[in-house]
C-alpha cells in the first residue's frame, strides 16, 4: 500500500512554475518525507508548459525533470499530471484552445495532436529516472465536456474513449511499461448523463484512479460524522471495481480529503482516520494520495496563497492532525486482513458497454449507494461484484463474499 499526498508548493501554490525556486521545493519535500510518505503526485500547469501549440517549453520540462530528481533524493517517488486543465476550481486552457482561436480540446485534430506530443514530452523527460511512478493524463479534465462547466467542450461517450486512448498511448510512447493512468471527478460515476464514463475510469489505464469528495452531497446529506460519509472513499473504490473488467485491477485512490465546512477542522483528523480504515480494508488498492487543498473553507477559494502548503494545509488546526494522521499510517504501511471479513456484495447488471452511461442510482442517496452502506453497517465491508461473476463461486470466495444483495 503506497501512501503519499498532492504536491501542493508552500510558497506560489500552482504559480510556483512561473517563479520556479529549487530551495522552496526542496524545504517542502523534507517536510513531507519526515511524515513518512513514499510518493507525490505533481501538477504541471498547462499553458505554462505549453503555451503555444507548436511550443513546449524546454525550461519548463527541465524544471519538472529538477523536482523529480530532488524527490528522488528524499526517497519519495513521483506521479506527474499532464494536462493542467482544471486545479481547484480554476481553470488553466492556453490561449490556442480559446477566444479567438477556440478549439474543442477533446476533438479538434490539431488540439488532439499538440496535447499528445506534450504528454509524450513530458513523459520521456522522466522516463529514466527510476522514481516516476507514470503520468496521468491530466487533473479531472472530464469537467470540461459539458456541464456544470460554463464554457464546455461537448463530446460523445464514443469521442471520449478515443481521446483517452490517444492521451494514453502518447503517455507509453515516452515512457514504455510504466502504469499510465487518467482521472475523472465523480460525474463521471454519478452522472448518467456525462460522456466520460464509469467504463473509461475502469477499463481504461493501468489501474483505476478514484477522486472523493464528500462535498458531493454525502457530508451534506448524512452529516461530516456518519458512517456514509467516512466510508465514501472505499464506497468509489468498490463501485469502480464493478465496472472493471479484471476483477483484480487496481485502484488508486488519487485524491482525497477533508473538506471544510462540509468537514469542519476540528473533525479533519478524526475523518481522515475513517476513511484510511476504510479504504485498507478494500483489496487491490495500490495506495492513497491525500489532498488537504480542500480542507479549507470556501471563502479562501480565490486565495490560493492563504488556501496551500506542502500539500497541507497552513492553517496547524488541520495541517498537524491530518498530518500526523496520514504520516502515521504512511509509517506503518499497514493493511487490515481482508480474509476473515464477512463481505457483501452489491450487483450491477453484467455487460455494460464501455460508452454506458453511468448510474444516477449508484449516487449519494440513490438506491445502490443506500444498499451499498447498509451492508456496511451490517458488518464488514461490502463489495461490488457485476452480475455475471455473482454465480461464480470462486471469484466469491476469493474476495471473501458471504453475501450478495441486488438493489
Amino acid at each position: 500500500m503506497r501512501f503519499g499526498v498532492n504536491y501542493t508548493p508552500t510558497r506560489g501554490w500552482f504559480h510556483h512554475w512561473l517563479d520556479f525556486d529549487l530551495d522552496d521545493i526542496r524545504a517542502d519535500l523534507d517536510s513531507l518525507a519526515a511524515l513518512g510518505l513514499d510518493h507525490i503526485r505533481v501538477f504541471p500547469v498547462w499553458p505554462i508548459f505549453q503555451p503555444n501549440r507548436t511550443l513546449i517549453r524546454p525550461l519548463a520540462v527541465d524544471q519538472l525533470v529538477r523536482l523529480a530528481d530532488a524527490a528522488a533524493e528524499r526517497g519519495l517517488d513521483v506521479a506527474v499530471d499532464g494536462l493542467q486543465g482544471h486545479l481547484s476550481s480554476f481553470d488553466f486552457i492556453p490561449s490556442w484552445t480559446t477566444t479567438w482561436h477556440r478549439r474543442n480540446i477533446f476533438t479538434d485534430p490539431d488540439v488532439v495532436d499538440a496535447q499528445a506530443a506534450y504528454l509524450t514530452t513530458l513523459a520521456a523527460a522522466l522516463a529514466d529516472r527510476p522514481a516516476f511512478l507514470g503520468m496521468t493524463v491530466g487533473n479531472e479534465i472530464n469537467q470540461f465536456s459539458g456541464r456544470p462547466h460554463p464554457d464546455p467542450d461537448p463530446v460523445s461517450p464514443a469521442q471520449a474513449g478515443r481521446w483517452l486512448r490517444r492521451m494514453l498511448a502518447a503517455c507509453e510512447a515516452g515512457a514504455p511499461g510504466l502504469p499510465h493512468v487518467h482521472a475523472s471527478y465523480d460525474a463521471a460515476w454519478y452522472d448518467g448523463t456525462h460522456p466520460f464514463t464509469p467504463a473509461h475510469s475502469a477499463r481504461l489505464g493501468a489501474m483505476t484512479t478514484v477522486h472523493s469528495w464528500v462535498f458531493d452531497g454525502t457530508a451534506q446529506r448524512y452529516g461530516h460524522e456518519a458512517p456514509a460519509t467516512g466510508l465514501h472513499a472505499a464506497y468509489l473504490v468498490e463501485l469502480s471495481k464493478a465496472w472493471a473488467e479484471d476483477p483484480a485491477r487496481p485502484v488508486w485512490l488519487q485524491e482525497v480529503g477533508a473538506p471544510a465546512p462540509h468537514v469542519p477542522p476540528s473533525s479533519a483528523a478524526a475523518f481522515a482516520e475513517a476513511t484510511i480504515e476504510a479504504v485498507l480494508d478494500c483489496p487491490d488498492v495500490w495506495g492513497i494520495t491525500w489532498w488537504c487543498s480542500h480542507d479549507v473553507d470556501r471563502a479562501l477559494a480565490d486565495f490560493p496563497e492563504l488556501e496551500y502548503g506542502l500539500g497541507l494545509l497552513t492553517n496547524d488546526r488541520v495541517v498537524k492532525p491530518v498530518g500526523e494522521v496520514v504520516g502515521r499510517y504512511a509509517r506503518e504501511r499497514g493493511r487490515h486482513p481482508v480474509a476473515g471479513v464477512r463481505r457483501t456484495a452489491l450487483v450491477l447488471d453484467a455487460g455494460e458497454p464501455e460508452d454506458a452511461p453511468g448510474r444516477g442510482v449508484c449516487a449519494p442517496g440513490g438506491t445502490f449507494f443506500e444498499a451499498w452502506m447498509r451492508g456496511a453497517f451490517g458488518g464488514g465491508r461490502p463489495g461490488v461484484v457485476l452480475a455475471e461473476r455473482a454465480g461464480d463461486a470462486g471469484y466469491l470466495a476469493a474476495r471473501g463474499i458471504t453475501e450478495v444483495v441486488r438493489p
